[in-house]
């Protein structure tokens, strides 16, 4: 049974039971007169619950569970036994033939694969079958089960609430769980990376070369100073130059200069900034910024001038996020009230006195909080310093140089072809928590500067 036809079958079972509950409270209200706590509507919605949500949760679980049993059934047949010894090669005959079955493949690499095939297709036949069989009688036997509670004194409403709280509750233990195992993962990787160099030699050794590491000091080519460095001069020092000014500045204009009908339309303009995908950025740092600043640096004479500096991945990478300063700053102006400004300008104060005087250090936590957030956004920024980027690891003040970043690494460490279990790929989920770290104080930094500094105005 294919899968829209099982979905099919389950939402018309869903259907049925909430017009037959309905109908049947119905009657129950017109043959009682007595105030009854829920409406013929959430008697049906009830039982439609009970007739999809245990036959979903079902299906969820059996479509995790029966590719097992699908492959544990091929196995058995006589055609396996010629199947090499666990492992990559098994794997890929039997990947190749699940392809096959399923009308997926173009041909078959092993003849084994192609022998295979006919048993995948009938074993994954049986287990859908097996599948869609017990969904429905689940759905029908909960919905029958739910039916059989519509009476007069049954509270359906309070049991359609519960169950609305337990999804909500669902969804946002989904985003907490999720959090913790990305966390879980990386301490667990990372754990085993610092049990091959030394944690001391990773976050202060200065030479990184993750393609030539010595066996019997691995910690000697691993040291991500140099990383930490580019990105911290790429995204907190070039960037914020361009973000900073241009938002902080726009963020001025819009709330304190700009006619009501002209902010309407360059707020959004400027905001969808924020929407253009970063793979745009990278793009055009690549092929127009680069080439640009590397002509620049030469025709003022700087001749080894890289095509992959940090000023154009910095450049880009501070218009990214020009949005994000000013929108918090936009914010943080137009919450101080006007009463401040007018009495300013009342003592005779002029325009620019008053916004540098009085609006901003009033609106100063608003904008701090929003500048740390977007440094915790440019040092995370991936695809730019992918597209734009060396990846040569230098410690150098000079712009026009080459310079990497911890992103720009952990991508290059993945991509490549070493074990997953050796200290160049591990170096990645080590990177990777570092980043985590870095970013997750700079949020908490920029949330505590400010709900303490925030001023409550009337």
């Amino acid at each position: 049974m294919s899968a829209l036809t099982l979905l099919f079958l389950i939402v018309g079972l869903g259907l049925i039971g909430w017009l037959a509950a309905r109908a049947r409270a119905a009657t129950f209200r017109r043959t009682n007169g007595a105030r009854f706590s829920s409406l013929p509507s959430h008697h049906g919605t009830y039982v439609t619950l009970w007739t999809l949500l245990p036959a979903a949760l079902f299906i969820a679980i059996w479509s995790f569970t029966s590719p097992a049993l699908v492959t544990d059934s091929v196995l058995n047949v006589s055609a396996a036994r010629q199947l090499p010894p666990a492992g990559f090669e098994r794997a890929a005959i039997l990947s190749e033939a699940r392809n096959l079955a399923n009308g997926r493949g173009f041909g078959a690499f092993h003849p084994l694969s192609q022998t295979l095939a006919p048993a995948y297709a009938a074993a994954q036949s049986r287990y859908d079958w097996i599948g869609s069989v017990v969904a429905l009688l689940l759905a029908f036997a909960c919905g029958a089960w739910a039916y059989t509670r519509v009476k007069a004194g049954f509270r359906a409403r309070t049991r359609i609430e519960r169950v609305v709280m337990l999804m909500l509750l669902a969804a946002s233990l989904i985003a907490i769980l999720t959090t913790i195992g990305i966390v879980a993962s990386l301490l667990v990787e990372s754990a085993r990376f610092f049990r091959i160099v030394p944690i001391t030699d990773f976050l202060f050794g200065t030479h990184w070369s993750p393609q030539v590491i010595s066996a019997q000091n691995p910690g000697a080519s691993l040291g991500a100073v140099p990383l930490f460095w580019g990105t911290f001069f790429i995204g907190a020092v070039i960037a914020m130059l361009v973000a900073i000014p241009f938002g902080l500045m726009s963020a001025i204009y819009l709330t304190q200069y700009a006619p009501p009908r002209l902010r309407l339309w360059m707020k959004p303009i400027l905001e969808m900034l924020a929407g253009v995908p970063t793979v745009v950025y990278g793009y055009f740092a690549a092929l127009t910024v680069a080439p640009a600043v590397r002509d620049f640096a030469v025709s003022i004479g700087v001749s080894w001038a890289s095509s992959e500096s940090a000023l154009a991945a910095g450049l880009v990478m501070g218009v990214m996020i020009i949005p994000f300063v000013s929108s918090m700053a936009d914010d943080s102006i137009a919450a101080v009230p006007a009463s401040m400004r007018d009495g300013s300008l009342a003592m005779g104060a002029t325009g620019s006195e008053t916004i540098r005087k009085v609006v901003l250090p009033a609106a100063l936590p608003g904008v701090v909080g929003g500048v740390l957030l977007a440094i915790s956004r440019a040092i995370g920024e991936t695809m730019i310093v992918v597209m734009a980027a060396s990846g040569v690891a230098t410690m150098t003040l000079n712009p026009f140089a080459s310079a990497t970043t911890v992103t720009k690494q952990i991508v290059d460490l993945l991509t490549g072809e070493a074990a997953f279990d050796s200290a160049k790929t591990l170096a990645a989920f080590a990177l990777g928590l570092t980043l985590f770290v870095v970013t997750l104080i700079l949020n908490i930094v920029a949330l505590s500067v400010v709900k303490r500094h925030r001023e409550a105005y009337d």
